[in-house]
């Protein structure tokens, strides 16, 4: 990946991140950068190409710390700590939302194929516990479980940022590991 193509991705995801998908613009982000608005098309023919590479790059970096953090973890518990120290870390490097949970938020106005990419981000990130989970309950429980934590995490990471509280989040995750 070019300098210019990882700067246009981190100002756009920050842009995203605080803003909305609808708020970015390819304009904003070549003046940011100082480049010129032709050089963003050049790697982003669409807003819509430019909003599935945030994804795709986004989801590689979240199962990556998932992955090298399961490397170390053992029990269903240990796994479930694993994922909310994850998204805790991102609350915390960027002050900001999920990238997913912001899109999520705008999914009904967003293009088809970035609003599949953020249903499928969810749903690996349910089927990511869902496989940690004990394998003598049911599918149906390990999935509705998965799924309850994973809302949790995107909810109090929304409500952290609004109020601008980070232990917000650790006041509302602090269940799941018992639950």
């Amino acid at each position: 990946m070019t300098d210019t193509l990882v700067k246009i991705l981190d100002s756009a995801e920050r842009d995203v991140r605080s803003k909305g998908f609808h708020a970015v613009s390819f304009r904003d982000i070549a003046a940011e950068l100082g480049i010129k608005s032709a050089s963003v098309h050049y790697h982003f023919p669409k807003k819509e190409d430019l909003g599935l590479a945030l994804i795709a790059r986004y989801s590689d970096r979240v199962f990556d710390a998932l992955e090298s953090k399961s490397d170390k973890t053992h029990t269903p518990k240990e796994h479930i700590d694993a994922m909310v120290d994850v998204y805790r870390s991102a609350l915390a490097e960027s002050d900001r939302i999920c990238l997913c949970g912001m899109l999520g938020a705008e999914s009904a106005g967003l293009p088809a194929t970035m609003a599949d990419a953020v249903a499928e981000f969810f749903n690996k990130n349910v089927d990511w516990l869902v496989e940690r989970l004990p394998e003598q309950v049911a599918i149906e429980e390990r999935k509705a479980r998965a799924s309850n934590i994973v809302s949790t995490l995107q909810g109090s990471m929304m409500m952290a940022n609004s109020l601008g509280d980070h232990s917000f989040f650790d006041q509302a995750v602090s269940q799941i590991s018992a639950g």
